[in-house]
């Protein structure tokens, strides 16, 4: 992004997303949805000494792509890769699949619907604490979010950390809910228009973006207050900070990072006191497990503008 510095803001507005059409079966597209070793389900199933991972591949008409309906799904087998390498579990996306080593299960006939929440599950700006890094735990310069919520007509706040702020953009879902419970998305080819602008930092910056430094979305009614387990990782958890992190993640840790970062947003967005900013949040924000998916565990708030009226946003300068 021309221009962009670290401590600016860059604004990602998702104007439209539609899946992409199948080239083999025209007027449809397909996603699939992998319930994984890394899942939150695994190590929970019902019959313990059958731990499986199950594939399950959907379809969209592509005349009215409001909904994907399950064709089939199967349980992994082990499966060799074209460099002779014996996958026994899903651990490399894109392993091509014999299917004549696995059993389908017809689900065409179930009667099941999953409604659209089109978005990309990864968004993201170049850290500045590392120059290769994991791209599945997210961080406060976005990556790995997997919030639905940031789907069409909604807009992505992300802090620059780096010059040019290296924007990147991925793992298209057809849907998710929240809390990502087996590991996947409704994982599906999209194809994006967004609208991408650069807010300088300083006194021309809007005051809701001043001093950002986590994820926030926006939405035509909402916002939507992301954080993480460790909002910095990178920084926070020292040399092994990208293999530590999947070992220290808790709901816990994210839920008092959501709570502190909506406090701060609100006091700093509508000039409010605490007291009156708590209270708000216990009656009017809603908090939610964004995933547990991806190393880095994810909790957001959901705030609807209209609790604040006809109260403006507020043209101080940010809060510490």
């Amino acid at each position: 992004m021309r221009g962009a510095e670290p401590g600016d803001v860059l604004e990602i507005e998702f104007v439209e997303i539609r899946p992409r059409p199948s080239a083999a079966f025209p007027g449809k597209a397909f996603a699939s949805n992998v319930s994984a070793w890394w899942g939150y389900q695994y190590h929970d199933l019902l019959d313990r000494d059958a731990k499986r991972e199950t594939v399950t591949i959907f379809e969209i008409d592509m005349r009215c792509p409001a909904a994907a309906r399950p064709l089939y799904s199967y349980e992994w087998q082990p499966q060799t890769d074209p460099f002779g390498v014996v996958h026994a579990t899903i651990d490399y996306p894109g392993i091509p699949v014999d299917h004549s080593k696995v059993s389908h299960r017809d689900l065409s006939g179930s009667g099941v619907r999953i409604p659209a929440r089109l978005h990309f599950g990864c968004i993201a700006v170049a850290p500045r604490e590392a120059d290769l890094v994991d791209s599945i735990p997210p961080g406060y310069f976005g990556g790995n979010i997997d919030n639905w919520r940031i789907g069409a007509g909604a807009k992505l706040y992300l802090p620059v950390a780096v010059q040019g702020a290296l924007l990147s953009l991925g793992d298209g879902h057809f849907a998710q809910s929240d809390g990502e419970i087996n590991g996947t998305g409704l994982e599906c080819s999209l194809t994006g228009d967004i609208i991408i602008k650069l807010h300088k930092a300083g006194e021309g910056c809007p005051a809701f973006l001043r001093g950002l430094n986590s994820p926030l979305i926006e939405t035509e009614h909402s916002w939507v207050i992301q954080s993480f387990s460790h909002p910095n990782y990178l920084r926070d958890l020292g040399s092994n900070a990208q293999s530590d992190v999947y070992k220290t993640s808790t709901i816990e840790l994210a839920l008092r990072n959501a709570f502190r970062q909506t406090r701060r947003f609100i006091m700093q967005t509508y000039d409010l006191t605490e007291d009156e900013v708590l209270s708000i949040m216990s009656l009017a924000a809603d908090f939610g497990i964004t995933q547990v998916a991806d190393g880095n565990f994810g909790a957001h708030a959901t705030i609807t503008k209209a609790v604040f009226g006809e109260r403006q946003h507020s043209q101080r300068t940010a809060r510490p």
